[in-house]
């Protein structure tokens, strides 16, 4: 096929020898399957900012370190350096959140270099080497359902133990290899530690997965894996082979409104009674 016009400086510097298929285009991106040597392997061609439908939302980005002083006051200051340097900010967050998740253990496609807006990984297959399909594409047996919701929630459970949440997790985010479920779709990959919203999209992701899973399973509709994790990873008894029940006991407690009201009023009084000391210090003044 005709070489596109983003994938052309890798073929010029020798990372990619032939561009095979167009795979897939998407709203962040298109991807191609390409040959490197003798391997088979994915493109990713990000799309340019103004072309994405996902919104670079400050949900997703807040928590997320920026070492370099200048280009965070950039950032900040939305220049249009800034932007720019935002822009790339959020193509290498897929790319940085690949190599951890896969030095964790994680089943994601392994990466091999990002050039110019473009990522090289790993083209994951079925068991006839043909590209692997979406979890949506394929039926499972109720068995299959349960095995692979296992192997997703351990996934899900190493990414939050490496400090990251996927924040757009769903059955259009997975496929399905020989082995079972391979995460995929990481640019909005969440900071766990550092993002007020981690534990909503924490349960979001879970709870996508039971719904889809407790199509072919009906007894995992019941499960809150979600608010069991977040609890242990807040309470720093997470790890990254913690066997978890599925069991969360949910707070039933009704909050006491008068004694919520008392603290109220207990709150007024004692500001009220603090700044009428603080004018007192003014008029002896």
């Amino acid at each position: 096929m005709k070489i596109p016009k983003r994938l052309q400086p890798l073929v010029d510097d020798g990372m990619i020898d032939e561009v095979l298929v167009q795979l897939m285009s998407g709203k962040e991106a298109q991807v191609y399957v390409v040959r490197c040597g003798e391997e088979v392997r994915c493109a990713k061609v990000f799309k340019e900012a103004k072309q994405r439908s996902f919104k670079q939302a400050v949900q997703y980005q807040e928590g997320r370190k920026e070492r370099n002083s200048r280009r965070s006051r950039a950032m900040a200051k939305k220049t249009r350096y800034g932007q720019k340097e935002q822009e790339q900010a959020w193509l290498n967050a897929e790319v940085d959140a690949l190599y951890r998740l896969a030095a964790a253990d994680v089943r994601v496609p392994e990466p091999h270099g990002f050039v110019d807006g473009v990522l090289l990984m790993e083209m994951i297959s079925d068991a006839e080497g043909n590209v692997a399909p979406r979890l949506d594409e394929v039926t499972l047996t109720e068995e299959q359902a349960l095995r692979y919701h296992a192997k997703v929630i351990q996934d899900v459970v190493r990414m939050l133990c490496a400090g990251l949440i996927h924040g757009d997790l769903s059955e259009f985010n997975v496929l399905v290899d020989a082995e079972g479920p391979v995460i995929i779709d990481l640019p909005q990959a969440v900071d766990a530690a550092g993002n007020n919203s981690a534990a909503a999209m924490l349960e979001r992701d879970v709870e996508n997965m039971r719904a889809y899973f407790g199509r072919f399973a009906p007894e995992l509709l019941t499960t809150h894996y979600g608010k069991e994790m977040w609890a242990l990873y807040e309470a720093g008894k997470l790890h990254p082979d913690s066997k978890l029940t599925g069991h969360f006991e949910l707070d039933s407690h009704i909050a006491n409104v008068d004694e919520l009201l008392e603290v109220i009023d207990d709150a007024i009084e004692e500001e009220a009674d603090r700044q009428a000391r603080m004018r007192g210090d003014d008029d002896e003044d």
